[in-house]
């Protein structure tokens, strides 16, 4: 750690997100930003407020620091995590892992060699007010027990950005369903539990990238629920929707806060099984006005780096599930597994992660 006892910390990807995580870094009183790196930086530069500046990432490794946050894109994203833990470095990284499952395994198998370190990732829906106060009513069982959820995340085309990576499988790995979906993956997991059924239509019709710009599935658990799912580039006025049936009432996740504002506002809908013919008589609507899930995600693992603990979500195994599940939403249309070569996942996990220690 530093002299001044704060932990120095690397941006690689210094773009919005990347700017937006630094904003965090530098309000949390025992973390700093010293350096950064991105494309855009035509060579080693220092910054007007004293920030080192490199154009590559190697070279962001090489200085003196105790943690990197990576932004970069996903083809970048498990090569880069896998350097910097090799380095004895703090790794928080934003969603997706990387393109494939494998490079989510990749990088496990580095994390086990350096047990001493803490890795997160950036399943930032799991911040939001609006989903903590559901998961407080679901893990309370105030409402029953889950029997469904339907869930929709969508918006208006596959955005190009950075010389249209996110558009070319090569470097992305998928389209919608890898770089938006898979929050709403991640949330049906994080509500359901684990789902081992899965029946899935992937389509690129209509941007006819080599990417998707559409996937549905239906996802069924050993215990019996059913998770349905549309995740799409084609769903013109941008939408947030995650509704869950339990035995005694519902819940209904609409909007979002996010920076482009274009999800509407972020609400919790509470409702009560009654017995009369037109369903629940009443609704409690709950609206959150602030954001405060990229400032708590990064306490979270400030944390976890100073007091030796694991982060409490987000971690290498929840973020290699979550890409178990996506994956087999790809493979289990046969023909977009046949036409891109998708590896068909193992069925059971492996094993247990190490626990970070002091």
């Amino acid at each position: 750690m530093a002299a001044d006892q704060r932990l120095r910390i690397g941006i690689a990807g210094y773009g919005v997100v990347g700017k937006r995580r630094r904003a965090c870094i530098d309000d949390h009183p025992s973390l700093r930003t010293v350096a950064v790196c991105d494309q855009t930086f035509a060579q080693a530069t220092t910054l007007p407020d004293g920030v080192r500046a490199y154009p590559d990432y190697r070279r962001l490794l090489d200085d003196q620091l105790d943690a990197v946050f990576i932004s970069l894109p996903n083809y970048l994203a498990p090569e880069v995590t896998i350097a910097a833990l090799e380095r004895g470095l703090h790794v928080f990284c934003e969603k997706p892992p990387g393109r494939t499952l494998q490079d989510v395994e990749r990088v496990i198998e580095v994390e086990r060699a350096h047990p001493g370190l803490v890795l997160k990732y950036g399943f930032n829906h799991r911040y939001h007010d609006s989903v903590r106060e559901a998961l407080s009513l679901v893990n309370a069982r105030a409402l029953g027990e889950i029997i469904n959820l339907r869930g929709v995340y969508g918006k208006s085309k596959v955005v190009p950005f950075a010389g249209s990576w996110r558009a070319e499988r090569r470097y992305a790995g998928g389209g919608i369903l890898l770089d938006q979906g898979i929050h709403m993956v991640d949330l049906i997991r994080l509500f359901g539990g684990e789902f081992t059924e899965v029946k899935s239509y992937v389509a690129n019709s209509y941007w006819k990238h080599d990417v998707e710009d559409n996937a549905y599935a239906i996802l069924r658990s050993t215990t019996g629920k059913v998770a349905m799912l549309h995740s799409s580039a084609t769903q013109w006025q941008h939408r947030f929707c995650l509704e869950i049936a339990l035995t005694e009432g519902y819940l209904e996740l609409r909007g979002i806060l996010s920076g482009s504002k274009s999800y509407g506002q972020e609400q919790l809908v509470i409702g009560r099984r009654a017995e009369a013919a037109t369903g629940a008589a009443h609704e409690e609507v709950k609206t959150f006005l602030e954001d405060n899930s990229w400032r708590d995600e990064v306490q979270e693992f400030a944390k976890a780096i100073l007091e030796g603990c694991p982060p409490a979500s987000g971690t290498s195994a929840d973020a290699r599930e979550t890409m178990r599940l996506v994956t087999r939403i790809y493979c289990a249309d046969p023909g977009w597994r046949e036409a891109f070569g998708i590896e068909e996942p193992d069925a059971q996990p492996l094993r247990p992660l190490p626990v970070p220690v002091r």
